[in-house]
């Protein structure tokens, strides 16, 4: 099929959402289909977004992506909020013979249904926003073909519950993030991991992510004045984030935490190679980039990153985290509880055949969640 797919992503940015519409889009050229993206030009004049895409190369290494597809950037006003995007991308995906429009925005899903194309439209929390809970409403209430990707039960139960509403069957798909596991073959071990890093050569417990509020830093900022015997590696973070956290750290005394600031996709298996053990310290209450709480119905791409890493995780328990992860394949501790995660750090590190044993079980567990099954699943027996 010729796919059109639309997004309010930043390509290139470091949001986990561009990340993950770009790896949504891989994989559904990688089932044979003729993928075009439409993403908001900002931060792109006009005459940039009207010459083309930037270098594919850059876009591959930023993303860790193989193979490639087309990506239009769409001038766009601010005070129109991205609709005017939807608009021209719908419509030119139209004019262009689209059999299909995959879409992240409500508004571009009410569009493209208003001219008569098929849409699946992918939802990673609920509808915010003035309009958003009027356009997703009128969405399920529009004829037509069209299907709802959401990316945890929970995600579903949750908007069948405030939109009174039950998805019939091949309605809604529950579809988490994934991984590419290609890009996780034959990592080398911690040891080995750590020289071609050039970082120190001691156990080390990592972490890769954002630092957004929610993400669990005062515990990894505990566990490091705990244990420091250990080596902490922290992989991300924007700029202003790891400066404030490096003359936090450097204030504290705290000297075995090691802060990389952004790494390109391509590049992160291997930082994530380099731990004997990998953190998810997720709170009660988790901050996106947007802002919004999505502890009850997230999908942590790093989660099934960590698995294909063939590492031990040590995570949260929350409800989401375990539609994926159990007690044999991760260690699962209450939210921010200090004393809870220093005795589960420490009883991991002191028992190497159980660090082994749950890296296996959730390696052989990630082979369940590649970008490419779950483009198949998202596409089956829609047209």
């Amino acid at each position: 099929m010729k796919i059109a797919c639309i997004a309010t992503s930043q390509i290139p940015s470091n949001t986990a959402n561009s990340i993950q519409v770009m790896k949504a889009c891989q994989a559904l050229v990688q089932l044979g289909h003729r993928v075009e993206l439409w993403v908001p030009a900002s931060n792109r004049d006009a005459q940039s977004a009207q010459a083309g895409p930037i270098d594919w190369k850059e876009l591959a290494d930023w993303y860790g992506l193989s193979v490639p597809f087309k990506v239009n950037w769409v001038t766009s006003q601010p005070h129109w909020k991205r609709y005017d995007v939807a608009l021209r991308a719908v419509r030119q995906a139209a004019g262009q013979g689209a059999d299909l429009v995959y879409t992240w925005m409500p508004q571009a899903a009410v569009f493209g249904m208003l001219r008569g194309l098929p849409v699946i439209l992918e939802m990673h929390d609920r509808p915010s926003g003035r309009f958003g809970p009027l356009l997703f409403r009128a969405f399920l209430r529009m004829q037509g073909k069209k299907r709802l990707v959401v990316i945890t039960h929970a995600l579903q139960h949750a908007l069948e519950r405030e939109y009174r509403y039950s998805f019939k069957e091949g309605e809604v798909v529950v579809a988490p993030n994934g991984v590419d596991p290609q890009r996780f073959q034959d990592l080398p071990g911690p040891v080995e991991a750590r020289r071609s890093l050039g970082l120190p050569e001691r156990i080390t417990a990592g972490y890769t992510g954002h630092f957004y509020r929610g993400r669990g830093m005062d515990v990894l900022e505990h566990l490091a004045r705990r244990f420091p015997q250990v080596q902490f590696l922290w992989v991300g973070g924007t700029p202003g984030a790891v400066e404030e956290w490096k003359a936090r750290l450097n204030q504290a005394g705290i000297q075995n935490v090691c802060l990389t600031g952004f790494v390109e996709n391509a590049r992160l298996p291997l930082y994530q190679a380099a731990g004997e053990i990998l953190l998810m310290p997720y709170e009660r209450v988790i901050e996106g980039s947007s802002g919004g709480n999505s502890a009850e119905i997230c999908s942590p791409m790093k989660m099934f990153e960590y698995m294909a890493a063939g590492r031990a995780i040590l995570t949260s328990d929350l409800p989401v985290i375990r539609e994926v992860l159990d007690d044999g394949s991760a260690v699962l501790c209450p939210p921010e509880d200090n004393d809870a995660w220093a005795a589960a750090l420490a009883a991991l590190l002191e028992d190497a055949p159980r660090r082994e044993a749950l890296a296996m079980r959730a390696l052989d567990r990630a082979g369940e969640y590649t970008w490419l099954s779950r483009a198949e699943r998202v596409i089956d027996g829609f047209l």
